[in-house]
C-alpha cells in the first residue's frame, strides 16, 4: 500500500481580515469596517447643522413676513386716515362767495339801494366777549367784530318778532348766516307788504340760514332795510317795493349765505 503525501495547508495569514465561516463577511475590525463607521458618525452632525440652518431660515422668513404685514397695516391705516380727513374736509368746506346775480343788482339799483359794502378793512373771526357782555359797535347794524360766545337760536320760521341782541347776531353771521334787518317803527318804517314778502323769502327751505328781524338803530335815518353777512352790508330805502326787496334778498342770500365769506360757516351745526 503506497503512502500518499499530504499536501500541507499554508499557514493562515496573520493581521488580515477574518471571515465568518461560510459567509464570506469581514469582521468589524477589518478594513471595510474602518471605511464605513467614520462616514456614518460624521453624517449626524451634518444633518443637524442642515436642520438648524433650515430652522433659522424659516424663522428669518417668518420675521420678514411679520414686519411686512405690520408695515402694510401702518400704510393702510395712514392712507385711510388721509382719505378720511380729505373726505371730511371736502364735505365740510364752504363754497366761496359768489357774485350777486344781475337780476338782484338791477332790482337794487331801481330801488335806490346801495351797493354791497365791506365796512371793515380787516374782519378777523373768533373775537369773543365774556358771556353776556355788551359791546359798542361803530356801525349799525354791525357785520363783524367782537361778539358773544353764544349765537342766537334760530326760530322755526326764521323770523324774529322783536329786535335781537347785536352781540349775539354778529356771532350768527360769523357762522355764515344772513340777517335781514328792517325798520319797524316811525315814518320811515318798511311797508308791511314788503315785510310780508321778506318773511316768505326767509321761510323757504332753500333759505334755512337767512333770518329776518326788526331793527331801530340804523346809522342812516333814510335806511329802512339792510342785508348783512360777515363784513358785507347792503342798505335800501323805505320806498323799495315788495318785488324789488324779494329780488335783492334772493341775490344777497345766493352770494353770501353759508359761504367762505364767513370765518366759521360750519361751526354752529346749522344747515350750511
Amino acid at each position: 500500500m503506497t503512502n500518499k503525501k499530504r499536501r500541507r495547508r499554508p499557514p493562515p495569514r496573520t493581521g488580515g481580515p477574518s471571515t465568518s465561516a461560510g459567509r464570506g463577511r469581514t469582521t468589524s475590525d477589518g478594513p471595510a469596517a474602518s471605511r464605513t463607521a467614520p462616514s456614518r458618525a460624521g453624517a449626524k452632525p451634518a444633518r443637524r447643522e442642515h436642520k438648524e440652518e433650515a430652522r433659522r431660515a424659516r424663522e428669518a422668513a417668518r420675521k420678514r413676513a411679520a414686519r411686512t404685514a405690520a408695515l402694510r397695516r401702518v400704510l393702510t391705516i395712514s392712507v385711510v386716515g388721509v382719505l378720511a380727513i380729505g373726505l371730511f374736509t371736502f364735505l365740510n368746506r364752504a363754497a366761496s362767495a359768489r357774485p350777486i346775480p344781475k337780476y338782484a343788482v338791477d332790482a337794487a339799483k331801481a330801488a335806490g339801494c346801495s351797493g354791497v359794502d365791506s365796512p371793515a378793512s380787516d374782519a378777523p373771526g373768533g373775537l369773543h366777549l365774556a358771556s353776556g357782555a355788551s359791546y359798542s359797535y361803530s356801525q349799525h347794524p354791525p357785520t363783524s367784530g367782537y361778539h358773544d360766545p353764544v349765537p342766537l337760536p334760530i326760530p322755526s320760521d326764521h323770523v324774529f318778532t322783536a329786535p335781537v341782541q347785536e352781540t349775539h347776531a354778529v356771532h350768527n353771521i360769523e357762522h355764515g348766516e344772513i340777517f335781514i334787518y328792517y325798520r319797524d317803527q316811525g315814518d320811515g318804517a318798511l311797508p308791511p307788504a314788503v315785510v310780508a314778502a321778506l318773511k316768505k323769502v326767509v321761510g323757504l327751505p332753500s333759505n334755512k340760514n337767512t333770518l329776518l328781524a326788526p331793527y331801530r338803530d340804523f346809522s342812516d335815518p333814510k335806511t329802512a332795510l339792510a342785508f348783512t353777512a360777515w363784513n358785507k352790508l347792503q342798505t335800501c330805502p323805505g320806498t323799495i317795493t315788495a318785488a324789488q326787496a324779494t329780488s335783492v334778498a334772493y341775490g344777497f342770500e345766493y352770494a353770501f349765505a353759508c359761504t367762505g365769506n364767513a370765518p366759521e360757516p360750519k361751526a354752529s351745526g346749522n344747515d350750511c
